[in-house]
């Protein structure tokens, strides 16, 4: 008797076959795109992962960064809260955030608002670039340039002395009580452009049906920002508030260049201290504490807030 085999079954075994092929496909397809980033990775962990490592090593010793180290345990964790200097260098961040992103987000929120009612495709491109000029600028720049611009005769003052406030005039990176709200007033310059072009990307997605029912519906301009606008732009919103914050909590550049911490210590930040405390003091191990800990502070904040502006 000569056996048949059944279409049905080879048929099945067809389809086994070809799901199998199918699947190691795939896999080859992943590992080649592994293999064309293994060079990425190798870089991104040799100058960027292991320093961090590293960090993390150090902050545990009291070292100079040249002789033999001593193991401390947690003493330079326990320094970052008990030292006056670099506790008062994380308050500081936390004060800066109030201008890195509260200002900027809400002056960039009404900025793009007013620039989606411009019908003029020539205004609205000027002022797009006037607004993003600053992120072009580098902090280091912006910082010695606010630096003249905060002096005594310097632009800020000339203002104010033109306007009949030459009471309010003073020397701002100077002034022990002004000093760091100035600085502050920096980082909201250097940021509301960027937020600001980024909330117009956003605004350019929302349906513009949205903002004709709204107006049907009789509601003016401050309506519809509110049911419109702002939960439209959940995400950019986020993305904003995550980039400004990182922005404050680690800033060094626009600190460093305007008053290296000064008058004193009014405008120390966990940035500057970072440094003093590695190349001023040679104590590496301290300054890889008080690194590690404002790590882990922007983690702990940056984290929720990401899960709070998640777009469900």
């Amino acid at each position: 008797m000569q056996l048949t085999t059944s279409p049905g079954i080879s048929h099945k075994q067809g389809a086994t076959a070809a799901r199998s092929r199918s699947r190691r496909g795939l896999r080859a397809r992943r590992w080649a795109g592994w293999l064309f980033a293994l060079p990425a990775l190798v870089f991104y962990g040799v100058f960027n992962f292991r320093p961090v490592l590293m960090s993390i090593q150090y902050s545990f010793y009291d070292w100079d960064g040249v002789g033999a180290s001593t193991w401390v345990g947690l003493k330079n964790y326990t320094e970052v809260f008990t030292d006056s200097e670099q506790f008062n260098s994380l308050l500081h961040a936390f004060y800066l955030i109030l201008f890195f992103t509260v200002l900027p987000v809400t002056l960039a929120l009404i900025t793009a608002s007013v620039l989606r009612q411009l019908q003029g495709r020539f205004t609205g491109a000027v002022a797009r670039t006037l607004l993003f000029l600053p992120q072009i600028i580098p902090g280091a720049a912006a910082g010695v340039a606010w630096t003249w611009m905060y002096s005594d005769k310097g632009v800020v003052n000339q203002f104010l002395r033109a306007i009949g406030l030459d009471s309010l005039a003073r020397p701002w990176l100077a002034d022990f009580t002004w000093s760091l709200t100035a600085v502050g007033f920096i980082g909201t310059w250097l940021s509301t452009g960027l937020c600001t072009m980024l909330l117009l990307a956003g605004i350019g997605k929302i349906d513009g049906s949205l903002y004709e029912a709204a107006r049907i519906d009789g509601a003016g301009p401050i309506r519809q920002f509110l049911v419109v606008t702002l939960p439209g732009l959940r995400n950019e919103i986020g993305v904003c508030v995550t980039i400004t914050i990182i922005a404050a909590l680690a800033s060094f550049d626009v600190v460093y260049l305007a008053t290296q911490g000064g008058p004193g210590t009014q405008t120390m930040v966990p940035g500057v201290a970072v440094y003093n405390l590695a190349f001023n003091d040679n104590r590496l191990g301290a300054a890889s504490a008080l690194a590690v800990v404002l790590t882990l502070i922007v983690i702990a904040i940056v984290a929720p807030l990401q899960r709070l502006f998640r777009e469900k």
